[in-house]
């Protein structure tokens, strides 16, 4: 792919040694992976990208409008066989003609995927509308969920928690430029690097014949009020009903979770961990993607 007035070419796989590089992890040469696609059902796909060659030991699932290569860095550092999955409507998987990308929708299809590719997985990861569709998962199928890490998302989340994500997810579909789009995007994340945030891009969107670019995945049905957060409130009691190991990881400067979300974790589950990761946003796999690998390869090796 390449815009037609700045030559911007994608390799999907050819910017991971930039990965490694940012965060000063030695690379030599990348580990076996593959895109691989399931079909769920329904006329439906889940894409996913399959890390080394052994049975997966964690299944990652990313945030609403991100795709499976937000864990790029954090699979580099850890260094274990691996499923990332683009959900529905995001990535390479299939959009919905509903356009219903909540959680109880897209655990069903996620199972499917699971099953197929990792039904032996120690570790479900989930960030964000990942986290909450993790949640919904480990209730509905606990078979598939052995221990449950949830970064920096709970039920309580809300329009005004999210109200930057959803501002920026709401914006244009299309742009005149790739400089165009990234520049909303550095906008919108003043954490994260620019060489980072460009990667991203690279990964999230296309470029057309035109120049111009657009987002790679699909828009949200609204929130019966209108906004772009629809009410979770009622997966508190797929926390209540997890029984495996569960762990909270918050970003320390992230607005999505406060003190009263933790307590309510807590109640709901009095045995559960939770982790803060210093000077972490919302997006910890981003802004500390090394020390979200240490905690990963610890729940790993209990």
């Amino acid at each position: 792919m390449a815009d037609a007035a700045h030559q911007v070419d994608y390799d999907e796989f050819g910017m991971l040694a930039d990965n490694a590089s940012e965060v000063g992890l030695p690379f030599s040469e990348a580990p076996p992976l593959r895109r691989v696609w399931v079909d769920v059902g329904g006329g439906q796909e889940l894409s996913a990208i399959v890390w080394g060659d052994a049975p997966p030991e964690v299944v990652l699932l990313h945030g609403g409008a991100q795709n499976s290569h937000t864990w790029d860095t954090v699979l580099l550092a850890l260094g274990r066989p691996a499923v990332a999955i683009d959900l529905p409507g995001h990535g390479h998987s299939s959009w919905r003609a509903d356009k219903k990308y909540w959680p109880s929708e897209n655990a069903i299809a996620v199972a499917r995927a699971i099953e197929a590719l990792a039904p032996d997985a120690k570790l479900l990861v989930g960030m964000s509308l990942g986290g909450l569709t993790a949640v919904a998962l480990a209730a509905a199928r606990p078979d598939l969920v052995r221990r449950l890490l949830v970064v920096d998302v709970t039920p309580g989340v809300n329009g005004s928690k999210a109200s930057q994500i959803a501002a920026f997810v709401s914006g244009p579909e299309r742009f005149d430029s790739f400089d165009e789009i990234l520049e909303r995007t550095i906008t919108y994340n003043p954490t994260r690097s620019e060489s980072s945030l460009r990667r991203g891009v690279l990964h999230n969107a296309t470029g057309d014949a035109d120049g111009s670019w657009r987002w790679r995945y699909d828009r949200f049905e609204k929130a019966p009020d209108g906004t772009g957060v629809p009410d979770f409130q009622s997966l508190w009691d797929s926390v209540s009903a997890t029984t495996m190991p569960l762990h909270l990881v918050v970003g320390s400067i992230s607005p999505v979770v406060d003190a009263d979300d933790v307590a309510e974790v807590r109640r709901r589950r009095p045995d559960a961990e939770v982790t803060y990761v210093e000077g972490a946003g919302h997006s910890i796999q981003g802004d500390r993607p090394l020390e979200l690998a240490v905690i990963l390869a610890d729940e790993l090796d209990r």
